[in-house]
């Protein structure tokens, strides 16, 4: 099992490279893709129809603005979608939170926090685990480290 990490960008890479780090850190294969859902729709929606079948559990999407990445990779797959929305411009981000939280009801993307990569990383990692030990005992270990002692 494997997780995409996309932007819609090569310029969203320092703000998407937390989700590729923690990935890597808990042992899951991660796959960098830049493409955009307005200079390059068409091969989004070939890469998002076609993901499961390249053996991809979950897509994490980063996008800026307009942010419609995460939406139109949701359109194309049943895989789970997970919209980062990142700051940038006028708005410093709100505007790419709306874009995508704000999706229609049968197109769902869980999404997190404005430059929020970490946690998408994190709830890729808990999606896989539930049908893999051995990447729960990883991810166990290290929410361990953010959880008080009992």
């Amino acid at each position: 099992m494997k997780v995409a990490v996309m932007m819609g960008s090569a310029n969203d890479r320092p703000k998407m490279a937390p989700a590729l780090d923690l990935l890597s850190q808990l042992g899951i294969e991660a796959d960098e893709e830049v493409l955009s859902a307005h200079r390059t729709p068409d091969l989004v929606a070939g890469f998002a129809s076609r993901a499961r079948e390249a053996g991809y559990a979950a897509i994490i999407c980063g996008a800026g603005m307009a942010a419609h990445l995460a939406g139109a990779v949701a359109a194309r797959t049943t895989l789970p979608v997970i919209g980062v929305p990142l700051s940038g411009g006028a708005l410093n981000g709100v505007d790419a939170l709306y874009a995508t939280v704000q999706m229609p009801t049968g197109i769902p993307v869980a999404t997190v926090a404005v430059d929020g990569a970490a946690n998408a990383a994190l709830l890729a990692a808990e999606i896989l685990a539930v049908h893999d030990s051995e990447i729960a005992g990883r991810l166990a270990t290290y929410r361990s480290r953010w959880v008080a002692p009992k």
